[in-house]
């Protein structure tokens, strides 16, 4: 595979030098910290969308991949949550679909644009911010998703003519064999979370939904990872065409935008800790993450216990309990929202200024993913950690993949003293 690599100036970003791609002599794209949306040209609708949003100035993945996504090229992306890949394709694809109108009547359930994502919570925050895009942009945008509303989703693509289309690999693949959705239309392409996608078993499928779209070269096809191995570089060249290839480190995301304090604790003052800072700093809106199921639900009955509203979300919390939890957690009716990193990846909340490792994750690629909940697209955001007789000795593996060290320090004392215990409910007619 020919791919045509930009320079990738991080985490150098401030150098303000202009370099310019050894083979196809093109510039790179502006200097990130000068770059602004209006020096594309974006249709009027868009922009004014994104004048709504605040955005100003791109991130460095935006800045990288958007003039040759504007352009129609193909891109291969090494990118974590967090960095503004998803606002980066959506404003190529919205471009794309109001500088390339069709015209005459369109047939039912067939997108012009594709999004394929590996769980319900990822397709349903692409979802969401496509609307806050494309909400002047006169676009029918559709959610397709298993474990609900299979017969409403069928009832929405054999209604109208839809033009893009946000999915989960399975129940897309369902409405292609049963002719509810047609993909012979599709013009542009997004394939996010590869490597997810890749460890979910879900590339089959994926393949599967590819070869009934038209062929690359006659649709843009773009391509997202946190990681770029081997097979995924593969699968890359299966499916773009001569792709140009942008990679943001994940130590950027980790390091240059929250700031990390990791707690030196023992099993028995993480409670209390947790507690005291929250209380002590007036906290709202905090996402805390447990490596288990059953941790996930015992520390939100404690939670609850102590008064402090809490819900979880894990693998055993079906599909509409967690909308439902995670809507009213944005709403801010939920302080304290204790997730499973399976739950917790597509959970993106504005705003949300401090996630909590009540328990490190095993694998140092899970710590980025986590963190990279707050401190979004260059805003601030705090990541607190706790590190027990456990939990620390999955610190060396993280700072490697960081390629930092992290500070350890120990909490103040006041902050370790346990609130009091609740009282317990007498039953009723129970004597004393």
């Amino acid at each position: 595979m020919k791919q045509q690599k930009l320079i990738d100036r991080h985490p150098d970003i401030n150098s303000g030098e202009a370099v310019e791609d050894e083979e196809t002599r093109q510039p790179a794209a502006p200097e990130t910290k000068h770059c602004r949306f209006t020096e594309f040209d974006l249709p009027a609708p868009l922009m004014r969308a994104i004048e709504d949003l605040g955005f100003s100035r791109c991130t460095p993945i935006q800045a990288d991949i958007l003039p040759a996504a504007l352009a129609g090229r193909d891109a291969s992306g090494r990118a974590q949550t967090g960095t503004g890949k998803t606002a980066a394709f959506l404003i190529a694809l919205f471009a794309r679909l109001l500088n390339k109108p069709v015209n005459g009547k369109r047939k039912k359930g067939a997108p012009r644009v594709l999004i394929l994502a590996p769980t319900r919570e990822l397709v349903m925050q692409i979802s969401q911010e496509a609307g806050q895009l494309g909400k002047y942009c006169d676009l029918n945008i559709l959610s397709v998703f298993g474990g609900m509303d299979y017969v409403r989703q069928q009832n929405q693509l054999r209604q109208k003519a839809v033009d893009v289309v946000v999915a989960t690999p399975g129940r897309l693949l369902d409405f292609n064999r049963r002719g509810v959705v047609s993909l012979k239309e599709v013009e542009a392409l997004v394939i996010d979370e590869a490597d997810r996608m890749l460890d979910m078993g879900f590339i089959p499928d994926v393949r599967k939904i590819i070869q009934s779209t038209p062929q690359k070269g006659r649709r843009q096809t773009m391509l997202f990872s946190a990681t770029l191995t081997r097979e995924i570089m593969r699968l890359s060249e299966q499916w773009t065409k001569d792709p140009v290839t942008v990679e943001i480190e994940p130590e950027q995301v980790a390091v240059d935008t929250v700031e990390q304090v990791i707690y030196l604790v023992t099993m028995e003052e993480k409670f209390g800790l947790l507690y005291n800072i929250i209380e002590k700093q007036g906290l709202d809106r905090i996402l805390v993450f447990c490596n288990r199921k059953d941790e996930v639900r015992r520390l939100t009955e404690t939670f609850s216990a102590y008064g402090i509203d809490c819900a979880m979300i894990s693998g055993d919390v079906d599909q509409k309990k967690r909308m439902s939890r995670l809507e009213a957690f944005k709403a801010g009716k939920i302080r304290v929202l204790v997730a499973t990193d399976v739950a917790g990846r597509g959970i993106h909340i504005e705003g949300m200024n401090h996630v909590v490792n009540f328990k490190l994750p095993y694998d140092p690629e899970d710590y980025v993913h986590r963190i990279g909940r707050t401190g979004r697209a260059g805003a601030a955001g705090t990541a607190i950690s706790f590190a027990d007789e456990d939990d620390a000795f999955y610190l060396p593996a993280i700072e490697k993949y960081l390629g930092r060290t992290l500070a350890c320090i120990e909490p103040p004392e006041d902050w370790l003293v346990m609130p009091r215990a609740p009282e317990r409910r007498r039953k009723p007619g129970k004597k004393r």
